[in-house]
């Protein structure tokens, strides 16, 4: 035989000479279990389900309105709060359980006893199960309902403290940068009054207005030189005319080349008047020009009426042009070195105080920069402000989360503790298991030869021959009696088993 079976059948045989113990340790397991499992107090489960809708229509028609609070979140953490303290302080005086603890010990056991039946389970597509164990059905009932207020309640509560307190705070840090704006401005107000002589140009700075002025002084210059190179120009051509040219014709008292010139010199005083007032000096040069040629006029028309249709000398036409252009290059010249000195004064001005005005402009600069940091934050709270009191209309007139109860709280007619025919089948059974497993350990504490292999191992010695024990009648009548009686405990333990279980199951008023 195989050695390991032939163990195996010798663990066997020692446990069943042994199983009297067996028998009685699973008597006694069983019915102690028993006594106990009946005595065991009914456990009743509430139950609530409620769906948790954060999707809300507003949300996309406020978008930058008002800000949208990250639902999911508050829920998720008022779901993790739902068991602190504070909330089953609350509870606790919700069900009227704080009147059976008066001392600090007893409110500590109740709280903690509180936490250890409440359960909370779910979250996926926001539907949730709160749920609570206790023997009564009544007040385990009640602690749901009151589980469902204090979690229906606890997110609004908590969104509207924040906006208040965010509310508070945006107020008061607009009232401190109005202040820091009105302080600055008054700064700024009393450095003009000081430097009301040398303040900066409002655009540029001081080295852009020097440079702008030096490249304007220059190109004035150059004008001037290329109208006085013209006006020289000019006369060298003058020069090579003749004023008059002789002819025979009928005399009329016209002049036209000089009503011409007098013309384009009014013109030019004209332009003039738009940059310059009448004291200016090219036009009172200009207005002498006219005059003169007012007067050639007037004697020209004299000498033709006394000649009447004698022949004349007639005015020579280019001589006239070039006087006019002449005239007109003259007034140009005087104009340009007006302009020339008026910009050689201004950049003469700007250089001596060179070491004043940056100065000043720096710190004209830090107080403008100050400025618009305070105008600019201030701007922007008052964006918040508008936004935080529109977040809060929306969470105090309408609902950004939607409890809906699908389940209201109930008690279900079964205990969901303890599972007595569980119980009832596990205890027999442990019995057997604990009676074999002391068999087991006392075969090996004592043990038996119960076969020649296992003497000749134990022995080392070879064996000659076994005695067979021979049974008298007596012997084996005794031996049928013992294990009829045995099968007899046997059955009545299973017996006792089953009517357990049809008890439980059947006749038992929780049933």
């Amino acid at each position: 035989m195989n050695p390991v079976v032939e163990q195996i059948l010798g663990y066997a045989r020692s446990v069943w000479r042994r199983r009297w113990l067996v028998l009685i340790i699973a008597w006694l397991v069983a019915v102690v279990s028993w006594v106990y499992i009946y005595s065991l107090e009914n456990r009743y489960l509430a139950q609530a389900r409620v769906y948790v809708d954060t999707q809300s229509l507003l949300k996309p028609l406020l978008g930058g309105m008002a800000i949208q609070p990250n639902v999911g979140q508050q829920v998720a953490m008022m779901t993790r709060t739902l068991i602190s303290r504070p909330n089953l302080e609350k509870l606790a005086r919700m069900t009227d359980l704080d009147l059976r603890a008066k001392t600090p010990q007893q409110q500590e056991v109740l709280y903690n006893g509180l936490a250890g039946k409440i359960g909370l389970a779910g979250g996926g597509e926001n539907l949730y199960s709160i749920s609570f164990v206790d023997p009564n059905p009544d007040l385990a009932k009640r602690v749901v309902q009151a589980l469902l207020t204090i979690f229906t309640e606890s997110s609004l509560g908590g969104t509207r403290t924040d906006l208040s307190k965010s509310q508070k705070f945006i107020d008061d840090q607009l009232k401190n940068y109005q202040e820091k704006m009105l302080a600055k401005e008054q700064e700024m107000a009393q450095f003009k009054r000081r430097n009301i002589a040398n303040m900066p140009a409002t655009t540029g700075g001081f080295y852009a207005q020097f440079t702008q002025v030096s490249s304007a002084l220059e190109q004035a210059r150059q004008e001037l030189e290329e109208a006085s190179n013209r006006k020289r120009q000019l006369s060298l051509q003058l020069e090579d005319q003749e004023d008059t040219l002789a002819a025979v014709v009928p005399v009329t008292p016209t002049t036209t080349a000089l009503d011409a010139r007098v013309s384009a010199l009014q013109s030019q005083i004209d332009n003039l008047r738009l940059r310059y007032t009448d004291l200016h000096p090219e036009i009172t040069r200009t207005k002498n020009l006219i005059a003169r040629l007012l007067e050639q006029k007037k004697q020209e028309e004299d000498t033709t009426r006394t000649q009447g249709k004698e022949t004349v000398k007639a005015q020579n036409p280019i001589y006239q042009q070039l006087t006019i252009a002449i005239a007109e290059a003259d007034a140009n010249v005087a104009m340009l070195k007006t302009r020339v000195a008026q910009l050689g004064k201004k950049k003469a001005e700007l250089y001596r105080s060179v070491d004043t005005v940056p100065e000043l402009e720096n710190e004209y600069t830090l107080l403008a920069r100050d400025h618009g940091i305070y105008e600019k934050s201030f701007s922007t709270l008052l964006d918040r402000r508008e936004t935080a009191v529109m977040t809060g209309e929306v969470e105090t007139k309408t609902d950004t989360v939607d409890f809906r109860v699908i389940d209201p709280p109930r008690v279900a007619g079964k205990p969901v503790w303890p599972n007595r025919p569980l119980l009832v089948t596990v205890a027999p059974f442990g019995g057997l298991a604990l009676g074999v497993v002391l068999a087991f350990l006392l075969g090996q504490l004592r043990p038996t030869v119960l076969s020649r292999r296992q003497l000749n191992e134990l022995t080392g010695l070879p064996l000659l021959g076994a005695v067979t024990m021979i049974q008298t009648d007596e012997m084996r009548r005794r031996a049928r009696k013992f294990n009829y009686v045995y099968f007899a405990a046997t059955g009545a333990l299973l017996v006792a088993y089953l009517g357990q279980i049809v008890y439980y199951l059947l006749l038992s008023p929780a049933a």
